[in-house]
């Protein structure tokens, strides 16, 4: 397989594909460049696509460039948005940060890594330069965006420092010499305007690369922060494995292909077997890659313990009654929940217990208000498939 046929597996798109194939046959290490906005303190399985590929440019000799968006997200990234993103402080964003890194070296190697935070430079421009950036683009060409057009068809808001993010992004790559952008397919155009800009200044244009977006737990939108329908890479080992567990078996086939770039004659084999086996074989893989395969087949252990055999798990988190609720003479089964702390917010709970997701001692419960109190007998809580605790005394 020849290099650029290496560089496309898994890819959705290259432009400046004869270009990119010239650079890989030079004589030195290509700049290859990727962004990451700290919205929230995770990176997600939907990063791991686009980090996969970085990591496949190191691996064949070349220098990833990652950019911390501390900057850009002050914007908030208007891809794929039909509304504004809601707007973050810099202390907010300082925080989100701060374990992006470790994060990002659970799968870059850290030694052919350069990191920036594109604060760098944004936080010395003055207002005049600003100017001068926005008058390399125009209105009608920002209206070129699908996701612009649909919200200035349908009268939604499109705040003009949303239309500044494409530029900001693009400026990212003219001060960085970028020879490669990696990005998901909705930073498609975000990429070409750093192309535009390199080619304004007389530089060498950047070859983009896009990769498919990941569909998330709900099998319908692509894996996002913001949807809430991801897996991150700090979740723990029992929560990673039971939301791999939850995907569908059609969702799970672009998982193996997208995070454990399966060949497709290994994925053809895997679809010869049963489903169920292919599942636990991914969410032991994937474990196991971001945590150590002790834990993985741990939880594949208690996962089959769980599903197959209808046995309780024998790690549940176990609590007393003082632990949660001191001296109380009884408490409403929301309260009791939540003050385990393995919830969300009372609201999460109510929501649960009101679709019947919820038992005590194997029964379905209905009313949130119902009182618990203190038993000489283990009391079982289960919400959902895959959070039990225990209260005893």
């Amino acid at each position: 397989m020849s290099l650029i046929d290496t560089i496309r597996t898994n890819t959705d798109t290259i432009i400046g594909d004869a270009e990119l194939e010239d650079r890989l046959h030079g004589s030195r290490p290509l700049r290859v460049k990727l962004g990451v906005d700290p919205t929230r303190p995770d990176l997600t399985f939907g990063h791991l696509v686009v980090f996969n590929k970085l990591r496949q440019f190191q691996d064949l000799g070349h220098q990833a460039v990652l950019i911390i968006g501390d900057f850009t997200t002050l914007i908030g990234d208007p891809s794929g948005r039909s509304s504004t993103r809601p707007v973050l402080t810099k202390e907010e964003i300082k925080e989100n940060a701060k374990t992006y890194l470790d994060q990002a070296f659970k799968i870059l190697d850290e030694e052919k890594t350069v990191v920036h935070f594109n604060s760098e430079w944004f936080s010395e421009m003055g207002f005049e330069d600003c100017l001068k950036l926005a008058r390399k683009m125009t209105v009608a060409r920002m209206l070129e965006r699908d996701d612009f057009a649909k919200r200035y068809a349908s009268n939604a808001p499109i705040s003009i420092i949303e239309f500044l993010y494409p530029l900001i992004q693009g400026y990212d790559s003219l001060v960085l010499n970028a020879d490669v952008e990696i990005g998901g397919t909705d930073q498609l155009f975000n990429m070409l305007v750093g192309r535009a800009l390199q080619k304004d200044a007389g530089k060498q244009e950047q070859a983009v690369i896009t990769m498919p977006l990941l569909v998330g737990l709900d099998g319908v939108k692509k894996m996002s922060k913001s949807a809430d329908n991801y897996i991150a890479f700090t979740d723990t080992p029992k929560e990673m494995f039971g939301k791999i567990m939850s995907i569908s078996d059609d969702t799970m086939w672009d998982y193996y292909k997208l995070l454990l770039e399966s060949k497709d004659d290994q994925i053809a084999k895997l679809k010869a077997g049963h489903p169920m086996q292919a599942k636990k074989n991914l969410a032991s893989s994937l474990v196991g890659q971001f945590h150590s395969m002790k834990a993985a087949k741990h939880e594949l252990e208690q996962f089959e313990q769980v599903f197959s055999r209808n046995q309780l798990p024998d790690d549940m988190p176990t609590f007393t009654w003082n632990d949660l609720l001191g001296d109380a003479e009884n408490a409403a089964l929301v309260e009791v929940m939540a003050q385990s702390e393995l919830f969300e917010s009372k609201g999460a709970i109510r929501r649960l217990i009101q679709q019947g997701g919820v038992k005590l001692n194997g029964e379905k419960q209905t009313d949130p208000n119902r009182p618990i109190s203190p038993s000489d007998e283990d009391q079982i809580f289960q919400a959902g498939k895959r959070v039990f605790f225990k209260l005893v005394g």
